[in-house]
């Protein structure tokens, strides 16, 4: 979780909240995936794009509400919306979901050809392994999406004031 706001700042729900951990979900889910059936899995992802969406959303609002002449402001919202959209959906779901998929896919086929523990202690040593991957992976990944987004979609962008999306 990012710092805590400055004091007199607005605290953002999806950012400086507990509320940010619902976006950490699905990384959960694919290091519990070798333990749990896949259902369990795809509600992790169900959670973790429903705070997408809603931050999505919920930067749209923040950008209406800001005093402007009317001719900006729809750009404004769309731009805030689908860089948050663009930016979550692969900080917070895509990349970070494949990543902890394939270190715990990798972690059991290294311990099932490695080792002769017992599979429940392979599934479980996976589980930890992706669990600690967590938050090894968080900041280098929001930093490698924020300069493919800065290459790429940004440069898009009218030249509206760009959206924070760490």
């Amino acid at each position: 979780m990012s710092e805590p706001p400055p004091r007199g700042a607005e605290c953002d729900l999806f950012r400086d909240t507990w509320v940010r951990y619902l976006g950490y979900a699905n990384e959960v889910g694919e290091a519990f995936r070798s333990l749990v059936p896949a259902a369990v899995v795809w509600l992790s992802y169900g959670v973790s794009s429903s705070y997408v969406l809603a931050d999505a959303i919920d930067k749209g609002k923040k950008a209406r509400d800001v005093p402007s002449p009317e001719a900006g402001r729809s750009t404004r919202v769309t731009v805030a919306m689908v860089d948050t959209f663009v930016w979550q959906s692969l900080a917070s779901v895509a990349i970070p979901g494949f990543t902890i998929n394939r270190v715990c896919a990798a972690s059991l086929y290294i311990l099932g050809t490695a080792t002769r523990w017992p599979l429940a202690v392979r599934k479980w040593t996976t589980t930890a392994l992706g669990l600690l991957a967590i938050p090894i992976i968080i900041h280098p990944i929001d930093r490698s999406v924020d300069f493919l987004l800065d290459s790429s979609l940004r440069k898009l962008y009218p030249s509206v004031e760009k959206p924070s999306s760490s």
